[in-house]
C-alpha cells in the first residue's frame, strides 16, 4: 500500500495524495488551467519548487505572476537565464550575485566585455532562445565543501568561492540550481521551467563594487525585467517612458523644491519652495499625533559608542553607521532615534497611570549608504525621520497599534493613497528570545485581525529587534513603495532596564512600539513629486495662486488682491511683468501653480477676478471674497477635487 498524505490548502480544505506527489502534480489536481499559471510555492511556510517531492503532511500555498512572491521567482530564475546567456555569448565572464528586485532583477557580472546596447540586445535575443528550449531548473544539494571545490575547478567562479567560504561558511550543506549547461550557487526557488519567459528587456548597466565596498573590484550590474507576455513588457515600458517624465530629480529641479550638491553626497539642500512643503508635512503629522496625545522631543545627533552598544545596533547596523572621535570614546551620528527615546522614558520614574507614553521625535538621522545605492531623494545619507516610540502595558498593545494604524489611514487619505500591510516577521540575526519574538508576532497578527485588515507575511524581515508591520502604497504608475512601518519590541525595554510601577507596586517591563508614518520625509517628498508629477494638491502646493496681470494699467488693482490672499494666508505670487499674457499664462502651467487670476481691464471695473485652473483652463468670473472661501475651504480639507468650485 502506498503512503497516503495529507495537503491542506488556504482556504482550509484538504485533499489526500500519494507520497512523494509534486507541488506541480498538486497544481494540476485543482485544474490543469492553474497549474499553467503556477510559479512556486510554499509548503509548511517555506518556499519551494514546484517538482520537489512532497512526502508528509502540510500546507500548501501557490504563487502566480500576479503576486510578490510568484514576482520575485519569476524575476531571479530571469537573472540565471540571463547570467547562461551571458556565458554563452562571452565566455569566461564570471558572476556575483543576482537578485530578484521590486521591478525585475539584475546580475553583477565581471567581464572584459564592457556591456552596451548592442551587447544587451543579443543577450536579450538568447534569453529568449533558453526560454524556447523549455529547460527545467533542477536543484542539487551538496556538502559546501564540495561545491567550494566544483566552483575553483569545474566551473572556475572566484565570487562563488568567496560566498561559500565567507557568507556561507555556517552552513554545511548548500544548494546549486542546473539550468541546461549552466550551473548556478542559488537557494532558489526557481520557475518550473524557462519557457514561462515570454518577454525580456534589459534596462541599463551601472558600476557596483563587489559586495560593496569600494576597496574591491568594480562589476557590471546589468539591470533587467521579463513578463509572461508581450503585453505586460510594453505595458511596462510605457510606464517607463512616463516615469522618465515624472523623474523627482528633474521636476525637483524645474520647480526648485530641492537641489544635490558634490559637496555633501546623498544629502538633500531643501529650497524655499521644498521648505514651504517640508514644513506642510511636518504640520500635518504634528497635528494628527496631537490628536492623539503624542509629546514630541528632540533629541541629539551626536552619541557615544556606548549607547549603540547597549542598544544593539554596534552588533547589527555599524557598517551603516558614521564614525567620529569624541573625547576617550568613540561618537556616532544617529541612524534612528529609538536608544535616545528610552533614555527620555527613564529620565523619571513611571507607573502604570502614566501609562501609554508617545513620544514623537521629527529629527535628523544619518545612515551610511553606499554610494552605488543613492538614488535622488528615494535613498539619501540624511534623513528627516517623523519617528515616535510608545511605551505602553502589555494590555494596552493592541490599542496602541490601532491608533496608529488609524493614524496611517488619516495621514494618506489626502494623497488618495490606499495603503496594504505586511507583517515581517523574525530575522535569522534576531536579537532576543524566540519565544519572546513569538509573542510579539502574535500580538501584531491580533492587533491586524481585530481591526479586520487583509495582511502578507513577508518572513523573516523584521529589524532585528522586533516584528513590525509594513505599510505599503500604491502610486499613480502602479508602483509600490514601503512608507509607514509599526514595530512591536520586547528586547529595547529589556536591554535598557525600563520599568514601570504597577497597580501591585512592583516593577514591570513597558513594551515598546516604534512607528513611522512617512518613513522619511526625503523619500516621501520624492514618491509624491512622482505620483502627482509635480501637480500637488492645493494644500501642501508651494504656490497656490499666481496673480496675472494683462497690462500695467490692472497693477494697483492685482496688488490689493495679492495682499487680501496673503492676509487669507494663502501662498501667492504677483506677476505684473510687462510680458503678453498668454506667455505669462504658459510659464504658470510649467510651475504647476494650481490656481491662475487673470486681471484684465474689464475685472478691473467689475471687481472681480477671472481664474484659470492649472491643466483645465478657464472655469469663469469670481467675486474674490467667494473664491477665498473655495480656496480655503479646498485646503482645510486637503481637498484635490476641485469640481465644486463653481457650485
Amino acid at each position: 500500500m502506498p503512503e497516503i498524505i495529507k495537503i491542506s490548502f488556504p482556504d482550509n480544505s484538504v485533499k489526500e495524495f500519494e507520497a512523494g506527489i509534486t507541488g506541480l502534480e498538486i497544481a494540476k489536481s485543482i485544474s490543469e488551467r492553474f497549474a499553467q499559471f503556477v510559479l512556486a510555492a510554499d509548503f509548511n511556510g517555506k518556499p519551494v519548487d514546484l517538482n520537489i517531492h512532497i512526502k508528509e503532511d502540510g500546507l500548501i500555498v501557490f504563487y502566480k505572476f500576479d503576486s510578490p512572491r510568484g514576482k520575485e521567482v519569476f524575476w531571479h530564475t530571469s537573472s540565471h537565464m540571463m547570467a547562461q546567456a551571458i556565458e554563452e555569448l562571452f565566455p569566461g565572464a564570471k558572476f556575483g550575485v543576482g537578485p530578484a528586485i521590486d521591478n525585475g532583477f539584475y546580475y553583477d557580472v565581471d567581464s572584459n566585455v564592457k556591456f552596451t546596447d548592442v551587447e544587451l540586445k543579443k543577450i536579450e535575443a538568447k534569453i529568449l532562445e533558453i526560454a524556447s528550449k523549455d529547460l527545467k531548473p533542477q536543484r542539487v544539494e551538496m556538502n559546501r565543501t564540495d561545491a567550494i571545490e566544483y566552483f575553483k575547478s569545474k566551473r572556475p567562479d572566484e565570487y562563488k568561492v568567496e560566498i561559500l567560504e565567507d557568507i556561507a561558511k555556517d552552513e554545511d550543506i548548500v544548494s546549486i540550481y542546473n539550468q541546461g549547461e549552466f550551473t548556478d550557487l542559488c537557494r532558489g526557488p526557481h520557475l518550473p521551467s524557462t519557457s514561462k519567459i515570454k518577454a525580456v528587456k534589459l534596462l541599463s548597466v551601472s558600476g557596483s563594487y563587489w559586495r560593496g565596498s569600494e576597496n574591491n573590484k568594480m562589476l557590471q550590474r546589468i539591470y533587467g525585467i521579463t513578463f509572461p507576455s508581450k503585453k505586460e513588457l510594453d505595458e511596462y515600458v510605457n510606464l517607463l517612458e512616463e516615469a522618465k517624465k515624472r523623474d523627482h530629480r528633474k521636476i525637483g529641479t524645474d520647480l526648485e523644491l530641492f537641489m544635490f550638491h558634490e559637496v555633501s553626497p546623498g544629502a538633500p539642500f531643501w529650497l524655499p519652495n521644498g521648505m514651504i512643503m517640508f514644513r506642510e508635512l511636518e504640520k500635518f503629522i504634528r497635528e494628527l499625533q496631537d490628536k492623539q496625545g503624542y509629546d514630541e522631543i528632540n533629541t541629539p545627533i551626536l552619541v557615544k559608542e556606548r549607547l549603540f552598544r547597549q542598544s544593539g545596533h554596534s552588533d547589527h547596523y555599524l557598517e551603516n553607521m558614521y564614525k567620529m572621535d569624541g573625547e576617550g570614546e568613540p561618537m556616532y551620528l544617529k541612524p534612528m532615534n529609538c536608544p535616545e527615546a528610552t533614555l527620555v522614558y527613564s529620565s523619571k520614574i513611571r507607573s502604570y497611570k502614566d501609562l501609554p507614553i508617545k513620544l514623537g521625535e521629527i529629527g535628523r538621522l544619518h545612515r551610511n549608504e553606499i554610494s552605488g545605492a543613492l538614488g535622488g531623494m528615494l535613498r539619501v545619507r540624511q534623513i528627516t525621520m517623523d519617528d515616535a516610540h510608545i511605551f505602553c502595558t502589555p494590555e494596552q498593545i493592541q490599542q496602541e497599534i490601532t491608533g496608529v494604524l488609524s493614524l496611517v489611514k488619516n495621514f494618506y487619505a489626502p494623497f488618495g493613497f490606499s495603503p496594504n500591510f505586511n507583517l515581517s516577521t523574525r530575522p535569522d540575526e534576531a536579537m532576543g528570545e524566540v519565544e519572546v519574538w513569538n509573542a510579539a508576532e502574535d500580538a501584531l497578527k491580533a492587533a491586524l485581525e481585530a481591526n479586520s485588515l487583509n495582511y502578507v507575511v513577508n518572513e523573516k524581515d523584521g529589524a532585528f529587534y522586533g516584528p513590525k508591520i509594513d505599510i505599503q502604497i500604491k502610486d499613480a504608475l502602479n508602483r509600490n513603495w514601503q512608507l509607514a512601518t509599526i514595530q512591536l519590541d520586547y528586547n529595547l525595554p529589556e536591554r535598557f532596564d525600563l520599568t514601570y510601577e504597577g497597580s501591585d507596586g512592583k516593577k514591570h517591563r513597558p513594551v515598546m512600539i516604534h512607528r513611522a508614518i512617512m518613513g522619511s520625509l526625503e523619500r516621501f517628498m520624492g514618491i509624491i513629486t512622482e505620483h502627482f508629477a509635480g501637480n500637488f494638491p492645493l494644500w501642501i502646493a508651494p504656490v497656490q495662486i499666481i496673480i496675472l496681470t494683462i497690462t500695467d494699467n490692472q497693477r494697483d488693482y492685482a496688488e490689493e488682491i495679492y495682499k487680501d490672499l496673503l492676509n487669507n494666508n494663502i501662498r501667492v505670487q504677483l506677476d505684473i511683468r510687462n510680458e503678453k499674457i498668454g506667455y505669462k499664462i504658459r510659464e504658470a502651467e510649467n510651475k504647476k501653480i494650481p490656481f491662475m487670476i487673470v486681471i484684465g481691464e474689464k475685472e478691473k471695473e467689475e471687481k472681480k477676478i477671472a481664474v484659470r485652473l492649472h491643466k483645465k483652463g478657464d472655469i469663469g468670473k469670481f467675486e474674490l471674497k467667494n473664491f477665498i472661501e473655495k480656496v480655503k475651504l479646498f485646503v482645510s480639507q486637503k481637498s484635490f477635487n476641485y469640481d465644486s468650485i463653481n457650485k
